[in-house]
């Protein structure tokens, strides 16, 4: 009974756990061989590592036979617990004595990251980074040496379409040059020497013989258009000094015969464009002498008139060029007259 009790405080005890003490269980005694006495028997084997078995503290029959094994835990209180649950800390503690409650102490700490073999990749990529860059130089060279070789062979055949028909294109291209500059000449001319009140003048002096040839004979502007434009452009030519005075007088002459002979129309109508230039750009005596004659020309064939020729009169009249030119030139030295006192005046501010 020594024994039993023995056995019983041994495996309860907190003390057996991890602990080397071996582990002793009894289980009664066949009634076979010994009726009258209780036989003490150890469990199955359960221990992970196991020693010596010792047998016999006494003689068969008088004393229980005894086995001892000697074990690295307590089988009982890692069944209850589930302590070690994955295979590789199993591994690791194998052969482990220390408690349970002070195992979370001996975790490894992590080991310190290694930087040294980042120097090698370091060496590799500025290696890579430099053959990157020798291989973009020889693809630049290549671009390059392409753009060149077009760029040959576009002289080339430019200077082989030159060699065929280089005198045309050369004249066209002066002349487009020459067009381009005395465009610029002319709206620079306009902008700084244009004369505002003779232009007035000019208009107001041309619009009253329109005005008297329109109130005699309607639609005597918008018959003869392009007679009213050369006769405009006759009249600026002169002024400027582009062509002489006695062929200014004979154009105008011929314009009177071709609107009275060959279009048939009356005298009134024939004789505006010249009166109109005449009363425009020429002296003040030409310009009384003109007024008045085309006048009197005007009172007279509205006299002589019958009422069969009387025609509708069209209300759509757009401007002659000539005088709408006119207009839009003092237009322009006006507005650019103004925007450069503007711009000084804030300069000066």
């Amino acid at each position: 009974m020594a024994l039993f009790a023995l056995s019983s405080s041994l495996s309860s005890s907190s003390f057996c756990r991890n602990s080397r003490i071996p582990s002793i269980r009894f289980s009664p005694v066949s009634r076979v061989s010994h009726p009258n006495v209780y036989k003490p028997t150890f469990a199955p084997q359960k221990c992970f590592n196991s020693g010596a078995s010792l047998h016999g503290f006494g003689v068969p029959g008088k004393f229980p036979s005894v086995r001892l094994r000697v074990s690295t835990r307590c089988e009982k209180e890692d069944a209850q617990n589930g302590e070690i649950e994955d295979e590789a800390e199993l591994f690791a503690r194998r052969e482990s004595t220390m408690p349970d409650r002070f195992r979370h102490l001996t975790k490894e700490a992590p080991d310190s990251p290694i930087r040294w073999p980042w120097f090698f990749a370091l060496g590799f990529l500025v290696y890579a980074w430099r053959a990157v860059l020798f291989e973009l130089s020889n693809w630049r060279k290549a671009t390059f040496a392409i753009i060149g070789f077009l760029g040959d062979l576009s002289k080339f055949a430019l200077a082989l379409v030159f060699h065929f028909i280089g005198d045309p294109i050369t004249s066209l291209i002066a002349l487009i040059e020459t067009a381009t500059y005395s465009i610029r000449a002319f709206y620079s001319g306009i902008v700084a020497y244009t004369p505002v009140r003779e232009l007035t003048t000019v208009i107001l002096l041309a619009s009253s013989v329109l005005a008297i040839g329109e109130a005699v004979s309607p639609n005597s502007i918008t018959k003869q258009p392009y007679v009213v434009t050369l006769a405009g452009l006759l009249g600026y030519a002169a002024v400027q000094s582009y062509i002489s005075e006695p062929f200014f007088w004979t154009v105008l002459v011929g314009l009177y015969g071709y609107s009275r002979l060959i279009k048939k129309r009356d005298d009134v109508t024939s004789a505006l464009p010249s009166a109109a230039v005449l009363a425009g750009v020429g002296e003040p005596w030409v310009r009384v002498v003109a007024i008045t004659g085309y006048l009197a020309l005007a009172m007279y064939h509205n006299s002589t008139k019958t009422s069969e020729e009387e025609e509708g009169q069209s209300l759509r009249r757009a401007p002659p060029i000539p005088l709408l030119a006119a207009a839009l030139a003092i237009g322009v030295r006006l507005a650019a007259k103004w925007a450069g006192y503007r711009h000084l005046t804030w300069m000066i501010v």
